[in-house]
């Protein structure tokens, strides 16, 4: 029988989530492959009015069709003054051709227009674990808080993150360095919270995966 842990398919092709998200499973040794590398994969419409439902619709839709265990989440930025935009939009809150460089001019044009008040935000991530059969077998989520720039700063992340300054460091998400993004993040936080259900449905018993908390 092979004692090799089991892989599992990352339920995007959004390079930078992509990256982010075989980097937090690694320690634990679960072999990973993306939506990228299956002709199986579904077109699945993110209908679910929270993030934990598009997370869950996700997982289940892709595992259903690849016939594979399948990670999701779903994820994006909250801004209080916007009433929560762009939430569940995120990704495309600038329309339906929408890039990181016109969400990020839209949200700084929409807090324009609230000069003087609090520029709080947090960003938000719920994952879901398919079975091969699309049974949600577990979930997670996290969050980070932080603040809206005046002006977008550095060049790393991908999505909001040169703009969301996190009061902890006083830095943007695009200018801390990856590894301190990846402890501190909203999507480190799920994943990591993860860990312990994915080592026990994909790491056999007695392999020699390092443990759920080795980073």
């Amino acid at each position: 029988m092979d004692s090799a842990p089991a892989t599992v398919v990352l339920g995007t092709t959004n390079a930078g989530k992509l990256r982010e998200l075989v980097e937090l499973l690694a320690p634990v040794g679960i072999r990973c492959r993306s939506l990228a590398d299956e002709p199986r994969a579904v077109e699945v419409e993110e209908t679910g009015s929270s993030f934990a439902e598009n997370a869950a619709l996700k997982a289940s839709a892709q595992a259903r069709a690849i016939g594979a265990w399948v990670l999701a989440e779903d994820s994006g930025l909250v801004v209080d003054v916007l009433g929560g935009a762009p939430g569940v939009y995120s990704a495309r809150f600038s329309g339906a051709e929408a890039t990181d460089a016109t969400n990020n001019a839209l949200l700084l044009e929409r807090l324009a227009r609230h000069r003087g008040a609090d520029r709080s935000a947090h960003y938000a991530c719920h994952a879901a674990l398919a079975d091969p059969g699309g049974a949600i077998v577990a979930t997670s989520s996290g969050t980070c808080g932080g603040m809206i720039a005046e002006a977008a700063s550095g060049a790393g992340g991908f999505g909001y993150d040169p703009l969301f300054i996190v009061p902890e460091y006083q830095r943007t998400f695009g200018e801390l360095p990856p590894a301190v993004k990846a402890v501190i993040s909203h999507r480190g936080r799920a994943l990591r919270a993860l860990l312990p259900a994915l080592v026990r449905h994909l790491v056999p018993a007695g392999s020699a995966a390092p443990r759920a908390d080795a980073r």
